[in-house]
């Protein structure tokens, strides 16, 4: 399957580049904020944002949804 030139969750607007309160962040790792947050099983359970390197890439991408300059 071919990709989309450029196409890399670090280059997408909806990433979030996972910094841990206010320090720098962790690796090449970022928060996908394009879906909600997956439940846990637990009923006490937070939703977490699913965590993606920044090379990684989805069938969501599109030029429009470029992070923001």
């Amino acid at each position: 399957m071919a990709t989309i030139q450029g196409a890399a969750c670090n280059s997408c607007r909806y990433f979030d580049d996972h910094k841990l309160n206010g320090a720098a962040a962790t690796g090449d790792q970022g928060l996908c904020r394009y879906n909600p947050p997956v439940s846990q099983p637990e009923p006490q359970g937070h939703g977490l944002w699913p965590v993606v390197a920044g090379q990684d890439w989805c069938g969501h991408f599109t030029a429009e949804q470029t992070a923001a300059e």
